[in-house]
């Protein structure tokens, strides 16, 4: 073999071990810190302060017609608390805050969940419209609504399961 030859295939080498240490850094950094949080795609809007409006009295010429549903009424059908359902925090219920939930082993999720299955942020519960929302955060083992991988931004119905990790939790009013 020619020295030319050599000298190309050590630069190759030498190349391809750089490339090698930047993605075992990569894989570390990520694996410590988490991989970025992406914001959910126009699902979420400016929130408005609604001011319940009050019934018209009512006269004769509308007394058949039946009132419209209050603010409170209209709002009760959405979920109020979170129960856990299965896992090391079992029985454990929290108050659902008023727009959304973060669910990671980081110390600034909201309901932080310390198991190998967890990623930093795993998950995130929104308010969105009459209901609430779950979105993966791009986690390593995923995020399951009733047995069922979530893979874009989901509706979660009351009282049906969700599983991050070796934690399930329900949605309740």
């Amino acid at each position: 073999m020619s020295e030319l030859t050599l000298l190309i295939l050590r630069l190759l080498f030498l190349a391809m071990m750089w490339v090698f240490v930047f993605i075992v850094l990569y894989a570390l950094r990520t694996d410590l810190f988490g991989a970025r949080v992406q914001r959910m795609p126009s699902l979420s809007s400016p929130p408005v302060d609604r001011v319940p409006e009050r019934p018209a009295p009512r006269s004769r010429a509308n007394a058949a017609a039946p009132l419209a549903p209050s603010f409170a009424q209209e709002n009760s059908l959405t979920a109020t608390r979170l129960v856990i359902t299965s896992g090391a925090k079992q029985g454990l219920e929290l108050s659902l805050p008023p727009e959304q939930l973060t669910i990671g082993r980081s110390a600034e999720s909201g309901l932080v969940i310390l198991d190998d299955y967890t990623s930093t942020h795993h998950a995130k519960l929104s308010l969105w419209k009459d209901g609430w929302v779950i979105q993966d955060l791009e986690s390593t083992n995923g995020t399951f609504l009733d047995e069922v991988r979530v893979i874009v931004p989901t509706q979660v119905p009351i009282n049906t399961p969700v599983k991050i990790g070796t934690t399930s939790f329900e949605l309740r009013r």
